[in-house]
C-alpha cells in the first residue's frame, strides 16, 4: 500500500507543478492545529520567492486545483498562505479497510538495500553488562524494521576476540595451572576437547590478570607476547582461544536469547586477521600510508573539520596492528562478502572519534568501495545519580542479573495488578519475562537513541503511562474484546469499517500514519518514532473504547464497524511492538 502521506503529497506535488512550481512544495504533513486540519501544506511560503507572488495569491491557485479533488471534504487556507487539509470519510474508510486487510498493516515493502548492521559488540571471556544494552536492543529494532521494509539485511554481532584481553587469559590460566598441554611448545595436536575454563572461571580471570599486568610491566609484556604468538599461529594457544570463544558464545547466546535477539553472524576480529597483512600492503601501496616514528599511520583529518582529527595507526611501530586495523578489515571482509550499500555500527557515541576516523580512512583507500559507512551512536542509561547505570555495591551490573531483576519485578507488579491470579505457574512465569522485557526494551527505545536516560524500575513497570506493560496490556484488552466476540458469535468479518464519529476518525488517521512511522524511525535510524506512533495509537484506541459500545452495541452493522476497528488496531499494535522486540502475551 502506499502511505497516505505520501499520496497526499503526489496530489499537492501535482498542483505546484500546474502552476510551474516545484512538486517539492507541495509535501504534505500532519497538522499541528488538529483542531483546524488533519493535514496541512506550506509550500506556498517557499513558492512565494520563486514565483515572486504573495504567498496567498500562490495558495489561492493551489487550492483551485484541489477543489477538484473528491477526496477532501475541507481544504482551507490560514494566514499568510498555509493550506489545510480534511479527507472525506469515504477515503478515510476505504483506507481503514485497506489496512485491516493487509497483513502488512499498510506499510509497503520499498527496501531494496543491501544492509549490514553491526551491534552487540560483546567481548570474549567477559559476561555481557549492562554496557551492553542499547547496543543491542537499538540494533535489534533496527534490523527488524530493515528487513520489515525488504532490505536484504545482514546482523553481526562481532565480538572483541582477538586483542591483549585474550593474551591475558592464556598467561594467566598458565600461572595456575602450567602443566596443561596448550602450553608444552613441542605439543602441536591432540589437544583436550572439554575446555579447561567455564565462563565463571573466565570472569575471575581477567579482571585479575588486568589489574596484575597493569601493576607488573613484565607481566603486562608476558601478555604482549602471547598475544603475539596467538595471532601467529601458536597452536596450543589457538586451542585455548577456540575454549574461550566457545564458552563465552553460551554465555552470549542465553543472553541474547533472553532478550529475543538473534544474529546472523557470529563473528569477530580473529576472522578478519588473515586479511589484514594483504590490506595493510595495498593500502601502503596506494600511497594513503605515511611513517611516522616507525609507526604506519593514515592522515584523515579534512579541510573544515571543527576539530582536530588525529591520524589513524594503522600499524604500531612494534609492528603490531591496533583495533582500527581490525575495523577496516572487517568493512573489506564486508564488503567483499555482502556488496552492501550500507553498513551500520550501533555502537557507544563515545566511540564517535574512533568511527570517524575509521570511516575516512576506509574511504580513503577505496576499502569501503560504494558503501555507505554509519555510526548510530547512542547516549547512556544512567542510575538516579545521574551516572552509568551500576549495582548498588557500585560494580557494573551483569546484563543476566538485570534481565533477572525485571523478570522479578514483572512478577511482583502482575500480582499487585490481580493479573494472571488464575493462571498456572508455567504461564505466570512465562507473563512475567514478556512484561520485564517489554518494561525493559520499550524504556530504552522510547528516547531518542542520542539522549542520556535514568533506569527507572517502577516507572518502567507502570501499566499505566508510556510503558511497554501498558501498551502490551492495551494489546490484550483488545484480544479479550475479539474473543467476547468470536464466542458470542457476532458475526463482524463481513462488516466493514465504517467512521460514525470523532473518536474514530482519529483512530482511522493515526492507523494511517503507521507506514510514515516506520519508514521514519529507520530512515532517521531512531526506533522512539515507531514508539511514540504505538502509544498514541494506544490512546487513540483508549478514547474509542470509552466513547463507544462495542460487544454491545445493538445495531448490527456498527457493531461489526467497531470490532472491524478493533482488529486492525490490534494488528498494529501488535506489529509495532513485534519491530520493537516486544511480545504481545495472550492474556494478562
Amino acid at each position: 500500500m502506499t502511505s497516505l502521506l505520501h499520496r497526499l503529497t503526489q496530489i499537492v506535488g501535482d498542483a505546484f507543478s500546474a502552476e510551474d512550481l516545484p512538486a517539492a512544495l507541495g509535501a504534505v504533513s500532519v497538522s499541528d492545529r488538529p483542531d483546524l486540519a488533519q493535514f496541512q501544506c506550506n509550500g506556498a511560503m517557499a513558492a512565494a520567492k520563486i514565483a515572486k507572488k504573495a504567498p496567498r495569491q500562490i495558495a489561492e491557485n493551489i487550492v483551485a486545483r484541489l477543489q477538484s479533488q473528491d477526496i477532501f471534504s475541507d481544504i482551507t487556507i490560514a494566514g499568510p498562505g498555509f493550506i489545510n487539509l480534511k479527507l472525506s470519510d469515504a477515503v478515510l474508510n476505504d483506507y481503514a479497510n485497506a489496512i485491516r486487510s493487509d497483513e502488512r498493516c499498510g506499510v509497503g515493502a520499498i527496501g531494496d538495500q543491501t544492509i549490514v548492521i553491526d551491534f552487540g559488540g560483546p567481548n570474549l571471556a567477559k559476561p555481557m553488562h549492562v554496557g551492553h544494552l542499547r547496543s543491542t536492543i537499538i540494533g535489534d529494532c533496527l534490523q527488524r524494521v530493515s528487513r520489515f521494509l525488504g532490505h536484504a539485511t545482514i546482523s553481526d554481532v562481532h565480538m572483541g576476540d582477538w586483542g591483549k584481553p585474550i593474551g591475558m587469559l592464556i598467561t594467566e590460566l598458565e600461572l595456575t595451572q602450567p602443566d596443561l598441554p596448550y602450553f608444552d611448545a613441542a605439543v602441536t595436536d591432540g589437544y583436550p576437547s572439554e575446555s579447561p575454563v567455564t565462563m565463571d572461571d573466565l570472569a575471575q580471570m581477567y579482571p585479575k590478570a588486568a589489574a596484575d599486568c597493569k601493576a607488573d610491566s613484565a607481566r603486562d609484556e608476558t601478555a604482549r607476547h602471547a598475544t603475539a604468538a596467538l595471532q601467529d599461529g601458536r597452536p596450543g594457544y589457538r586451542a585455548l582461544w577456540q575454549h574461550f570463544l566457545n564458552v563465552s558464545k553460551e554465555g552470549m547466546a542465553r543472553e541474547f536469547a533472553s532478550l529475543d535477539v538473534h544474529f546472523d553472524l557470529w563473528k569477530g576480529e580473529a576472522d578478519v586477521d588473515p586479511l589484514i597483512a594483504g590490506m595493510v600492503t595495498d593500502m601502503a601501496a596506494k600511497g594513503v600510508v605515511e611513517q611516522d616514528q616507525g609507526a604506519g599511520i593514515i592522515r584523515v583529518g579534512e579541510e573544515g573539520d571543527k576539530t582536530e582529527i588525529p591520524p589513524l595507526i594503522l600499524v604500531k611501530s612494534d609492528g603490531a596492528a591496533t583495533y582500527a586495523t581490525t575495523d577496516l578489515a572487517t568493512i573489506l571482509d564486508r564488503v567483499t562478502e555482502h556488496n552492501p550499500d550500507v553498513i551500520l555500527y550501533v555502537v557507544d557515541q563515545r566511540q564517535h572519534l574512533h568511527f570517524a576516523q575509521v570511516f575516512r580512512a576506509a574511504k580513503k583507500a577505496g576499502i569501503n568501495r560504494n558503501a555507505v559507512l554509519e555510526h548510530i551512536g547512542f547516549g547512556t542509561m544512567n542510575g538516579a545519580d545521574g551516572k552509568p547505570f551500576k549495582t548498588r555495591a557500585g560494580g557494573v551490573m551483569k546484563l543476566h542479573d538485570l534481565i533477572t531483576m525485571m523478570r522479578e519485578k514483572a512478577l511482583e507488579r502482575l500480582k499487585e495488578a490481580g493479573l494472571a491470579d488464575s493462571y498456572g505457574e508455567e504461564e505466570t512465569l512465562e507473563i512475567a519475562d514478556q512484561v520485564g522485557i517489554a518494561a525493559l526494551k520499550f524504556a530504552d527505545l522510547s528516547n531518542h537513541r542520542m539522549s542520556d536516560y535514568v533506569f527507572d524500575l517502577d516507572r518502567f513497570m507502570s501499566f499505566e503511562g508510556k510503558t511497554g506493560p501498558y501498551l502490551q496490556y492495551a494489546a490484550v484488552r483488545i484480544q479479550s474484546i475479539l474473543r467476547k466476540a468470536e464466542e458470542a458469535d457476532a458475526r463482524h468479518q463481513d462488516k466493514p469499517i465504517a467512521i460514525e464519529s470523532d473518536a474514530e476518525r482519529d483512530l482511522v488517521l493515526t492507523l494511517a500514519h503507521f507506514p510514515d512511522a516506520v519508514e521514519g524511525a529507520f530512515d532517521k535510524r531512531a526506533p522512539n518514532v515507531l514508539c511514540e506512533h504505538v502509544y498514541t495509537l494506544a490512546q487513540k484506541f483508549s478514547r474509542f473504547y470509552t466513547e463507544h459500545h462495542i460487544l454491545s452495541e445493538s445495531d448490527e452493522s456498527l457493531r461489526g464497524s467497531r470490532l472491524a476497528l478493533c482488529e486492525a488496531t490490534l494488528a498494529q499494535i501488535t506489529k509495532s511492538l513485534e519491530l520493537l522486540g516486544i511480545q504481545v502475551p495472550k492474556r494478562m
